[in-house]
């Protein structure tokens, strides 16, 4: 198992149920074929749109509709986890221990008393050059980034209403698998 691979985007078709208790994670319905998506132990799971229920590191991929989990800490504060959509990557194992970039990645505290959102992204060099150029919350180069590979976001709105958004190159290197993260960092 790597610590980190180059590619945004594994899997991510159909939704799922996560059952905290057993660590298991099913699909719903017919539309996931884990066993032949690519998966491996060691990708990221982030469930729900935008981290919304939380994240896990797969332990083993059971079957076509089922996977396992490590851990269910990543889904704090939570009892269950209904039917949702998900992404699977190769991101970084380090971040999911960094509190800065813990799921829920909206969070209401923070720089400002606006919600204050983090994230990790996959960021290629084409994305890098149109994020340099492209405005964002009437900022020019909102999302510029300094290199491409994985990327750690956090965006706000400070006390004058102004969109501030800081990013850190967490490994840099080539990306590869564009993930649904277009709306920051489009092609």
């Amino acid at each position: 198992m790597a610590l980190w691979g180059n590619n945004d985007a594994v899997y991510s078709d159909g939704t799922i149920t996560v059952n905290l208790t057993t660590k298991k994670v099913e699909r719903v319905g017919t539309s996931a074929t884990f066993d032949t998506a690519g998966i491996s132990t060691g990708n990221v799971i982030s469930v729900g749109a935008g981290v919304t229920y939380g994240y896990a590191v797969v332990t083993a991929v059971d079957s076509a509709g089922a996977l396992s989990i490590a851990s269910t800490a990543g889904f704090q504060g939570i009892a269950t986890v209904p039917a949702t959509t998900y992404a699977i990557s190769e991101e970084p194992l380090y971040v999911l221990g960094d509190s800065h970039y813990r799921a829920p990645e909206a969070k209401t505290t923070g720089f400002s008393t606006s919600p204050v959102f983090t994230g990790v992204f996959g960021v290629d060099a084409t994305e890098v050059g149109v994020a340099a150029t492209t405005a964002v919350g009437g900022k020019e180069g909102a999302y510029a980034v300094a290199h491409s590979g994985w990327v750690g976001v956090t965006t706000y709105i400070d006390c004058h209403g102004n969109l501030r958004v800081k990013s850190e190159v967490l490994v840099a290197g080539g990306i590869t698998g564009d993930a649904a993260d277009d709306a920051r960092f489009a092609e």
